[in-house]
Parts: C-alpha cells; structure tokens; sequence
C-alpha cells in the first residue's frame, strides 16, 4: 500500500508546454502512467505521443485519468486546480510557483468538501519510490522503503532523501506540501495518511520558519502519532522580517521562529536534526528511542 499515487496512478499534465513535458517525460521515463496532457487550444494533437486535450474532463474521458500535474502560469493555475476538481480527478499536484494569495484563498474555499485532494502549490510533488512520481523530484535518489517524508522545501528534501538512502533508510511516499502561505493539504493532512498506512514505520518532517503549522503538527504528532518522528526546521539564523525562500517563510510579529518550533516540536517528542547534514542521524535515533 502506498498514500497518494501508485503504480496505478494515472496521470494528466496541465500545462503541457516546455517544462510540463520535460518533467512528463521524466516522470514517464520512471514508470509513471502519463495518459494525457491538457493545453486550451491545442486539443487534438500529440506532444511526444502523449495526446493532448483542450480540457481535463476530455482527457479524463480518453485515458481515466485520476491524477493531475500542474505546470499552468501562475494567473492561470488557480482556475487549472478547480477545473481538475470539477473533472473528477482524485489528487492534484500542483508544481505551480507565484500563484497569488487571493486565488489560493478562492481555490481553498472552493475545494471545501470537494472530494479531490490538492498538493502545493509550489511544491516538488510526491514520489512513492519504484512505482509512481509525479512532480519535478530527481527519481534515482529515492529508494523503495518503509520512511515517509513530508516537507515544505524541496530542495531540502532531497538532501534529506539521500541521506537516508544512503543510510539504507528507503522510503514509502516523499511528498512535498509546497512553501507557499496557503497550501491543498498540510503537515497533519499527509501526518494522518502515514500514521494509517502499513508501509509506512517512520516520519521525517521537513519544516522552516513562518507560520504555526509545525507547532500544529508538533502537537498532533504527540496526541495522535504511533510511529517514530524525527524532523529538521530550517532558517534558525533568518532574521526577522526577510522571506527565506519560500511566501510562508517569514517571521514577523514575533511568530514563525524557527528555535519556537524546535522547541515544541522536541517538547512532543520529536527528534529534532541539529543540522541539515544530521537529518538521517535525528532519524536512526528516532528509531531507537
């Protein structure tokens, strides 16, 4: 059993343009199943043999696509992420970077109920090592394992993933929720389908500065969670007021330190890496403990 996608996970690509098909083919090349993609105006053609749809609800019809991956512009991409929902895809991973806060806010009502699941924006995607990838990670890093990842960066969580394949600590899912300030799914959404899922044995969460969703998490994790959890928050050195990065990494009002979050998180139970070169490290102690 895997969370989010499987081998049977069938995708459509919104947005089909330069970078959509190069990480379409990718994801091909792993073994993922692209059936269709999606480009407004281009439907009836094929891009590299992958036949190419006006709208999702076409596509969906053509190949029972379940899965959408969205490389739409940022004024466009909001609209993308509720027209897959209309069309009955399952899960929507949304690789979309500078989407504006007001239509996330709109996209975020809109979903409320909604039987599709959304990840990002901005976000890497998710990966369940040896059957499915659906996102802009590098595949030949993840190892097939029993260690979900569940992170806000995603350059950090490839570093986090080697590590721990190079602990020979493979991993079940890696899913990147996106960095932006209003996400589809957080930490305690992608925390519930671990803690539930038989493949999976251990967590390692990757957190930064701004916001309160690793204290949310911290505190759920030690109401809620039956299985070892280890994690790392980056930006301890970000002064106040400056974005690190990402939109949702910002301290200000005196909230979203990332010494705050260390502490409640270690208050929990949750191991804690002292450095971004000790992620494999705070988990084999995890694991210990």
């Amino acid at each position: 059993m895997a969370i989010l996608i499987n081998q049977d996970s069938r995708i459509v690509v919104q947005g089909l343009g330069r970078a959509g098909l190069f990480h379409a083919q990718r994801c091909r090349e792993y073994g993922s199943s692209i059936v269709a993609g999606v480009t407004p105006g281009k439907g009836g053609g094929r891009s590299d043999d992958i036949p190419v749809f006006d709208t999702v609800a076409e596509a969906v019809e053509y190949g029972a696509a379940n899965v959408s991956m969205i490389f739409v512009p940022p004024p466009a991409a909001a609209d993308a992420i509720l027209e897959a929902a209309a069309a009955g895809i399952e899960l929507a991973v949304c690789i979309t970077e500078g989407i504006p806060v007001r239509d996330m806010v709109q996209v975020k009502q809109a979903l409320q109920g909604s039987a599709m699941r959304l990840i990002g924006p901005n976000c890497p995607g998710v990966i369940t090592p040896g059957q499915c990838k659906v996102g802009i990670m590098p595949g030949d890093i993840h190892r097939p394992g029993s260690v979900g990842v569940v992170s806000r960066s995603g350059t950090l969580t490839y570093e986090a993933v080697q590590q721990l394949s190079d602990a020979g600590l493979g991993q079940s899912t890696c899913v990147g929720i996106g960095g932006d300030a209003i996400i589809g799914s957080g930490f305690i959404d992608i925390l519930e389908l671990f803690n539930d899922d038989p493949a999976t044995e251990s967590v390692f969460l990757i957190g930064e500065i701004g916001g309160s969703a690793e204290e949310e998490a911290a505190a759920w994790i030690q109401r809620h969670m039956r299985k070892p959890v280890a994690a790392f928050i980056a930006g301890v050195a970000a002064p106040p007021g400056k974005r690190m990065g990402h939109a949702g990494a910002i301290v200000s009002g005196g909230k979203g330190r990332a010494v705050d979050k260390i502490a409640t998180l270690q208050a929990c139970g949750v191991q804690v890496a002292t450095s971004p070169a000790r992620m494999a490290e705070a988990l084999l102690a995890a694991l210990k403990s």
